[in-house]
């Protein structure tokens, strides 16, 4: 009824004594505060999140099809790839661990070999290189990303001595010295310090693998979240004789430690909503024991129960609601600060502003929250208002 929000929106606004008025503002801004605080850390943790996606994405295929003996027929197995709608390019490589040795030191990196032809639509290697290009991986040459690049003091044009685990006579190593001929950076430092990537002929020779055979085949597709999807049907075609493996099932802990951490923060952080929710009671009972000669009145004339605790319940929603409000415009605000104007190192996050991402979603999760929180913690205030007599309310007068 109109009358009730009246009532309510009058007991909001009416001249209060100091100690009410501190106590309305307590609840507002208490409520406001946990908002804010819910949007700010929710968006980074967001932002973050994607940001990380984002580079596995460009660093690794979408979807690798893998034997564990190795693939010598690759070249077919690679066209019957293509023809699947949704994928994009596919690329054999070639994959293992090799030692880099320089001034007496020694260091256990990855070697990857592509083809040097669908290597840059298959990941994003070409975006990554700060320096060189992806026609120079050839005649032996390599790449390394920059981490490593500056604990060695390496540059493009220097020779490496790669050294190839147990695959020489009696067991050891084959010394190779290949040359540098770019330099990338993915921004994930321990990809950028760990990986050296070549072309697949490159890689054979420096595995000492004779015949022509490769670890797998490397598959981008147009939409990287379907790669779910996709991988059934390549299991569909070609049966079980592949191992298939998407790109969020090789990084499926991380993502969930992501998720967990994500979801832990909401948890904790919505408490302080919670909290703020007790000022909305105490704001309330202070009300109600102010007004107990107008409730009095107003069930005399015949305003029912319900309507007496309506009231009092849309004033908690109220006090919620504004504080929801100033939440939601000092978190955006908050966001758009860290968005344009914090700096971050770029050389840890990969990126030199706080990467900031504000769904829709999680707003909608939020702000829910906030409500459902400041409603409930209007229920009792409005009750114990309800539950008065006319006759014992009028004994204030």
């Amino acid at each position: 009824m109109h009358y009730e929000n009246w009532i309510s929106y009058r007991y909001l606004k009416a001249k209060q004594g100091g100690f009410l008025r501190f106590l309305h503002f307590i609840s507002v801004a208490g409520v406001a505060t946990g908002v804010m605080a819910l949007i700010v850390v929710i968006s980074v943790m967001t932002g973050f999140g994607n940001t990380l996606r984002e580079r596995i994405i460009g660093t690794s295929p979408h979807i690798t099809v893998e034997k564990e003996t190795g693939l010598t027929d690759y070249q077919d197995l690679r066209e019957q790839l293509l023809r699947i709608p949704e994928v994009k390019s596919a690329t054999a490589y070639l994959q293992g661990n090799i030692y880099l040795e320089s001034h007496g030191q020694s260091m256990a990196l990855i070697l990857r070999g592509d083809q040097v032809q669908s290597q840059a639509q298959t990941t994003r290697m070409a975006e990554f290189l700060k320096k060189g290009n992806v026609d120079e991986l050839k005649n032996g040459r390599i790449f390394i990303g920059t981490e490593l690049a500056r604990f060695f003091g390496f540059d493009i044009g220097d020779l490496v001595t790669l050294i190839s685990p147990g695959t020489g006579i009696s067991g050891e190593g084959w010394r190779h010295s290949v040359e540098i001929a770019g330099i990338f950076e993915t921004g994930m430092s321990d990809l950028d310090q760990s990986l050296i990537v070549s072309n697949i002929a490159t890689a054979q020779k420096l595995f000492n693998i004779k015949d022509d055979r490769v670890h797998g085949i490397g598959v981008q597709l147009q939409d990287p979240y379907k790669a779910d999807e996709i991988k059934k049907k390549v299991y569909a075609r070609f049966g079980f004789k592949y191992a298939v493996k998407t790109w969020t099932d090789t990084n499926r802990g991380l993502f969930q430690a992501l998720k967990l951490e994500k979801l832990g923060l909401f948890l904790v952080l919505t408490l302080m909503v919670l909290v703020a929710s007790f000022n909305i009671i105490s704001t309330l009972i202070v009300t109600v024991t102010s007004k107990v000669h107008d409730i009095g009145v107003l069930q005399s004339i015949g305003v029912s129960k319900a309507s007496i605790r309506r009231i009092f319940t849309r004033q908690g929603i109220y006090i919620g609601l504004r504080g929801i409000m100033w939440g939601v415009v000092l978190g955006l605000s908050i966001c758009y600060i860290l968005k344009t104007y914090v700096e971050v190192p770029q050389s840890v996050y990969g990126v030199d502003r706080v990467p900031v991402e504000v769904e829709l979603f999680d707003m909608l999760w939020i702000i829910g929250c906030a409500f459902v929180i400041s409603y409930l913690a209007s229920i009792y205030p409005s009750s114990k208002a309800a539950s008065l007599e006319p006759v014992d309310a009028l004994r204030y007068e």
